[in-house]
């Protein structure tokens, strides 16, 4: 047989359970041909490359990251940061600012909230600062704001709008008063609201980036994860990227989705999702799976918790209980649709497993939905083994794993969360021994290094970012985080970006694996990844990289 590409003499790691390495493989028409030893390829013609031992594996899969929200922020000025060390300093930090630059339409600055030592900030302190034109300060996590009156009239927000989700998307009262402190999606109005003027160069220029960052680590396929009550750009992405496809040049297979926030539309964002499934559908552009915002983020204690909160005794709030996360999932089940959640804290995980348990008792073996939970920075004990019963696949951010926050993250978790649930973060190892499909993923959401699977790869590993680490300055650890048990092996990291995540968007027949009829994606290392030092394997990348036979680089 003629082949287009052949190669030999090749340390190549498969992804394939059933054949795990092999020698040499031959391509035709995009897809393997053959994968095996260098005997095998004596049925095979054309010009043969020796690749002299050099390492290769399959075309990288990011599970969970936010193409069209990343296109948001790609254009969103987070604003002066403000350097302070108690809310006194960063209230005159701010209004020295308005003072030495007049006439700004919008004010936006970004501050950590641990600065602020317990205290808060009302929209009444930010109009004495700034009465007459606009103020926004975002908390520095992206996932709460604080802004001031003129800000609340433009979009209409008074004293009596209904919260988004009361506990979790919420508008912040005292005596019945909105103050100004806006939390998760109900915050990103706020922060996103200039978008709507957004150019369809601009919306150009961010997606190719975007392309052009993923060829180069070799991710071949992802699953974005939405854009929050900002439909209309994500729905703007999607077209520009569906377009791209239908003129041949999107080499970057998406898995799409639509987002609901709202429980009380849960209908209607599953008529949606079946519009959009119908509208993007292209070779490289397919949507099927709902993603819900399931619960916060733990530093903002928006993360949903069993065991509360350790300093104020708080717990969290979820989108939906196990009943209604039941009711949902039939409703996909008749439709052929997908689920995905961001689940931070173990409350939140441990419904949707409920929920899923509960669908499955009813609907016995036509169930049929996919169901995945991003991030479980937090899981219950009991329910460690429950994601392999269920067959619920467990999506990680592993280069969260070192801590997530830089400096000294155990202490800042024990205060947050005490002693037991601090060491005993971030189980994915735990997971997969257990028989569950663990993913990987990167939940970027600024186009660059952060964005690279070497990074996950690296930290899944040590659970530590170091000087070696090719991250941000910040985000450097003092030492590995615990416990050690749950460090990844290279192996376990690989299958995580490569066939796992294929079955979590259910195109393992095509792709995840070096198999003789799926697509030609893989990637070539200088370096055998096996076997490279742990510390610093971030800094690495493929020197030659092929999707679907194509040579991308």
């Amino acid at each position: 047989m003629k082949a287009d590409k052949i190669i030999k003499n090749a340390t190549i790691f498969t992804s394939n359970q059933a054949m795990p390495q092999a020698t040499a493989l031959a391509v035709k028409d995009g897809k393997f041909v053959y994968v095996g030893e260098e005997a095998g390829l004596a049925d095979y013609e054309g010009e043969v490359t020796d690749l002299g031992g050099k390492f290769i594996m399959p075309g990288i899969i990011d599970s969970h990251v936010h193409v069209s929200l990343g296109v948001g922020f790609e254009y969103t000025d987070f604003g002066v940061y403000v350097e302070c060390s108690n809310k006194k300093e960063a209230m005159d930090f701010m209004a020295e600012y308005v003072k030495d630059h007049p006439g700004m339409d919008r004010y936006r600055f970004e501050l950590e909230r641990d600065l602020l030592n317990g205290e808060t900030i009302v929209k009444e302190e930010l109009d004495a600062i700034c009465p007459d034109n606009e103020l926004l300060i975002l908390e520095s996590e992206a996932h709460s704001v604080w802004v001031n009156s003129v800000i609340l009239k433009k979009h209409g927000i008074t004293d009596d709008t209904p919260d988004i989700v009361p506990g979790l998307s919420y508008y912040v009262r005292k005596d019945g008063h909105v103050t100004g402190n806006v939390y998760e999606s109900a915050a990103w109005r706020f922060l996103f609201d200039h978008l709507k003027n957004l150019s369809d160069e601009q919306i150009e220029a961010a997606v190719t980036r975007w392309i052009d960052d993923s060829v180069k680590f070799g991710v071949s396929c992802v699953f974005d994860a939405g854009f929050p009550e900002h439909d209309e750009i994500h729905e703007r992405v999607y077209r520009y990227l569906r377009d791209l496809d239908r003129q041949g040049k999107l080499p970057v297979y998406v898995d799409g989705c639509y987002t609901l926030t709202r429980p009380e539309k849960m209908k209607e964002a599953v008529e949606e999702l079946k519009r959009y499934q119908r509208e993007f559908n292209t070779e490289h552009l397919k949507v099927h799976t709902l993603k819900i915002f399931m619960d916060g983020t733990l530093k903002i204690q928006t993360a949903a918790l069993i065991t509360p909160y350790e300093d104020t005794g708080a717990t969290g709030a979820t989108t939906f209980e196990k009943e209604g996360i039941a009711e949902l999932l039939k409703l996909l089940n008749e439709v052929g649709l997908d689920l995905h959640l961001h689940t931070v804290g173990e409350r939140a995980s441990h419904i949707i497993l409920d929920g899923v348990e509960m669908a499955k008792k009813e609907l016995g073996d036509d169930f049929r939905v996919k169901v995945t939970c991003a991030h479980l920075e937090i899981q219950d004990d009991a329910d460690i083994k429950r994601f392999a019963e269920l067959g619920v696949f467990a999506d990680y951010t592993p280069w969260w794993h070192a801590g997530n926050m830089g400096g000294e993250p155990i202490k800042a978790w024990r205060e947050l969360l005490g002693e037991k649930r601090a060491l005993s973060m971030y189980r994915c190892k735990s997971l997969m021994d257990s028989g569950a499909v663990v993913t990987f993923s990167s939940d970027e959401v600024f186009f660059g290094d952060n964005w690279s699977p070497y990074l996950g790869m690296e930290v899944g590993m040590t659970r530590h970012i170091t000087d070696k680490t090719k991250a941000l300055e910040h985000s450097r650890t003092n030492e590995a985080y615990p416990p050690e048990s749950e460090q990844m092996s290279i192996e376990e990291m690989l299958l995580g970006y490569t066939i796992n995540g294929a079955k979590q968007l259910g195109i393992e027949a095509a792709k995840g694996s070096i198999e003789t009829g799926k697509d030609a994606d893989f990637l070539v290392f200088d370096t055998d990844l096996r076997t490279a030092e742990h510390d610093g394997f971030s800094n690495l990348g493929p020197s030659e990289i092929y999707f679907t036979g194509k040579k991308m680089n």
